[in-house]
């Protein structure tokens, strides 16, 4: 059973802190190539191994720009365009569907965005039947939805309820009136209990809040004020997200003032704050930025050493294939990854053209699953029994990784970690700081000297 003991070592993480990719993947998204296509991905389905699937639909639409956004989303007033999306949307699943045969069992499903609630309740109808009539999906399954709570109303959630959703995940981000103004995201604390109250009385099983730290105007004091309101609407679930200032890639945040960003040492002493209230109020570190009830599910699986992590973040579900629909989704099929279009008139044309939407991808060779698997039961469990590695691809890990083992060692004399010739295992210090250790097993930084694109671990 895993240890779930941390420990904030704000020396240790100031000085180890640097840029890193968080994994949702490994090989990590910029390595996909062009070389892969529609073609290539259809290939693939048609030998893949029958395994339950995991679904992902992201709708890219938004009312209103949050400064801090990195994802993929398109800023509009203009409902119309969300019926011609969905139109496109079914059509790309039918395909998908077609190509992977009937009678498919889904045990996963997650809507992503953007604002999947900008979708007025007839297209979440009409997704929903779409997704019914072209896969099967399984009595109490995962089925979640991403909301925000200036967006959706007591009717609509409950009809999310009715539809099959049975977990929640709900932006907030900072109740602080100064934070939200400085990052245009202006939300009361009442809109977010409303939506968490009509969320329990619609049956959903799981409620989980989002929050960020580093965020302009943000204090300690504040953000204190910020963790006891939301520790006391009980949620099931929180994540509490660095927020990485990167200007230069992510359009949206040059209208932050860089003046009003937190000094980094306010920054690390919000982040132990955090932490010293979530444990205090009795909540498990699950891993990167994710907090749970001891009896929340992610909590059990991480215990029984079933925890996954794939692009949508931490998972119960290891042993699904990942169809993802919609605009610049990722999807994982089999030893590959894909992607679609990033951009909606990309992702029409090729829909136009009755072909799958899928702009680059990638196809994992032998190195690159052993380094996924290492890399996953990392970040997943905190540690790694070698024989197993050496078992289900016969290596010898300590012969195959010696320049690894060499800077590991390293990190051995940090704390951060402890060696034996059986297993790796990270220590409770060390947790912080699991992006540091993965970065040791990925090969592909090896090649790059700048790794400025990604966020910073800490």
């Amino acid at each position: 059973m895993l240890n779930n003991q941390l420990v904030v070592d704000l020396e240790l993480i100031r000085r180890l802190d640097k840029n890193g990719p968080r994994y949702t993947s490994y090989p990590t998204a910029d390595r996909f190539t062009d070389t892969f296509n529609a073609d290539s991905y259809s290939q693939w389905l048609l030998k893949r191994e029958h395994r339950p699937l995991s679904l992902y639909i992201h709708i890219p639409f938004c009312n209103t720009l949050c400064f801090y956004c990195a994802c993929n989303k398109v800023i509009t007033k203009d409902r119309s365009k969300a019926a011609v999306y969905v139109d496109y949307l079914t059509r790309e699943m039918a395909m998908q569907a077609k190509l992977l045969g009937s009678g498919q069992v889904v045990e996963q499903l997650h809507f992503g965005g953007g604002t999947p609630t900008f979708l007025s309740d007839d297209e979440i109808r009409q997704v929903m039947a779409a997704i019914r009539e072209n896969f099967k999906l399984v009595d109490n399954g995962e089925y979640s939805i991403e909301i925000d709570p200036r967006k959706v109303s007591d009717e609509t959630i409950a009809l999310l309820g009715a539809a099959g959703f049975n977990r929640i995940s709900i932006g907030v981000q900072d109740f602080d009136d100064e934070v939200q103004r400085a990052v245009n995201r202006i939300q009361s604390e009442e809109e977010t209990l409303r939506v968490i109250t009509a969320a329990r009385a619609s049956g959903f099983k799981s409620v989980s809040i989002d929050l960020i730290y580093g965020l302009p105007k943000q204090t300690l004091a504040g953000f204190g004020v910020t963790l006891d309101r939301v520790i006391a609407a009980d949620p099931d679930r929180l994540s509490i997200y660095n927020y990485a200032h990167m200007p230069t890639i992510f359009m949206p945040q040059r209208r932050i003032n860089e003046a009003d960003l937190p000094a980094p040492q306010v920054k690390l002493d919000i982040l132990s704050m955090a932490v010293n209230k979530l444990t205090a109020a009795g909540y498990v570190y699950i891993g990167m930025d994710h907090f749970a009830k001891p009896e929340d599910e992610l909590a059990v699986a991480q215990r029984e050493g079933r925890l996954h992590r794939n692009f949508q973040g931490y998972s119960t579900h290891s042993d699904c294939d990942l169809v993802a629909l919609g605009v610049s989704a990722i999807g994982k099929i089999g030893p590959t990854y894909s992607q679609n279009y990033r951009e909606l008139d990309d992702y029409y044309a090729a829909l136009d053209r009755n072909q799958l939407p899928i702009m680059r991808g990638l196809v994992l060779n032998t190195d690159d699953q052993i380094r996924r698997a290492i890399i996953q039961d990392l970040m997943c469990h905190f540690e790694l029994v070698k024989d197993s590695i050496n078992s289900s691809y016969s290596i010898d890990f300590d012969s195959y990784f010696t320049t690894e083992m060499a800077e590991l060692r390293e990190y051995e004399g940090e704390g951060l970690l402890e060696l034996s010739p059986l297993s790796l295992k990270v220590t409770a210090k060390g947790r912080m700081l699991i992006r540091n250790i993965c970065m040791v097993f990925d090969h592909y930084l090896r090649t790059r000297t700048q790794h400025a694109r990604y966020s910073k671990v800490i």
